[in-house]
């Protein structure tokens, strides 16, 4: 039996989920024969540290004293936000000798401030996205997905999104049965795939602030499958073509066609996932009228064809 040691990085202002999270998918796996991580969590001096929601968390030991690991998690939360320079340094020294690298949340923004992240593709939460990047410019940051791998860098978007990563980290160590009696025991999806979005498409757009063109926001959400040209939309609003257009962009902050082409695509990477449809009837079901359409729209915007997609993701039968 291979064991596996994982050592979580603490510090005051940590997000307490970040760090339970992740510990409690590898705590459930090694429950199982021939499965073992060995978890420990770590704090500058060693001292207890008090986390983003009040509770404080008592580490096994100081970061000094910490034998290099398999897998080094940093956690986020606002202490990323002004981070200790001893901590900063301890990174710097310790995590290029890591098995893997494994970041939740804002704890990105550790990682590329102790320079471990230039050169690679990364995420975060959505919040601190714009902050990574423009204080990281060596560092390739994708707002989008859920979590990112790029060797044996692995980075996640905010707090559940730790789960996610940790279950797909368990998947690919000791297989997709592992993983999914761990999600069960936590009553949660066996991982949400890495490059899910961050938001469904309703709520990476805003909400426009007139009734009428929320209310078309509304119907292509319930209605994926009509007619949502621009024309159609805009004389469910009342509006004339030109006007509509101009209106939802500049309340939404997306064309109406963007718009459409996300609720689109999210229905049909929902039905791929959760569902035994045929790709026929999903893509009429989805709007895209047929599995071609569909097809061109999935390499598009994800690289892989439907088919493919549902084999990587799709949630089993409990």
């Amino acid at each position: 039996m291979k064991q596996r040691t994982v050592l979580v990085v603490l510090f005051d202002g940590v997000q307490s989920l970040d760090v339970s999270g992740p510990m409690e998918v590898f705590a459930g796996a090694s429950r199982f024969p021939a499965v073992s991580y060995e978890l420990s969590t770590a704090s500058p001096g060693g001292a207890p540290v008090r986390c983003t929601s009040g509770l404080t968390l008592v580490p096994d030991g100081a970061l000094e004293d910490a034998a290099v690991p398999d897998m080094l998690l940093v956690p986020g939360g606002r202490g990323t936000r002004a981070p200790d320079p001893e901590l900063i340094d301890w990174l710097r020294a310790h995590a290029p000798r890591a098995g893997r690298l494994v970041s939740v949340c804002s704890g990105a923004l550790l990682l590329a401030e102790a320079g471990q992240l230039d050169g690679h593709r990364v995420t975060t939460h959505w919040a601190v996205c714009d902050r990574l990047a423009r204080e990281h410019p060596a560092v390739e940051v994708d707002p989008d997905p859920i979590f990112v791998r790029d060797g044996r860098l692995a980075t996640s978007a905010g707090v559940t999104a730790g789960i996610d990563l940790a279950l797909a980290l368990v998947e690919e160590d000791h297989g997709r049965e592992v993983a999914l009696a761990v999600a069960r025991h936590l009553v949660v999806f066996l991982r949400r795939p890495g490059n899910q979005a961050q938001f469904s498409a309703q709520l990476t757009a805003q909400t426009a602030a007139r009734a009428p063109l929320r209310e078309v926001q509304h119907w292509i959400t319930e209605h994926p499958d009509a007619d949502l040209c621009v024309e159609a939309l805009a004389a469910r609003a009342r509006l004339s073509p030109r006007h509509f257009a101009r209106a939802f962009q500049a309340e939404t902050g997306l064309t109406p066609g963007r718009y459409v082409e996300r609720v689109r695509l999210e229905q049909a990477r929902r039905l791929l996932e959760d569902t035994t449809d045929g790709i026929t009837g999903i893509a009429r079901a989805s709007g895209y009228g047929t599995p071609e359409a569909m097809r061109r729209a999935f390499v598009k915007a994800l690289g892989t064809a439907p088919a493919e997609y549902r084999r990587r993701f799709r949630t089993q039968p409990a």
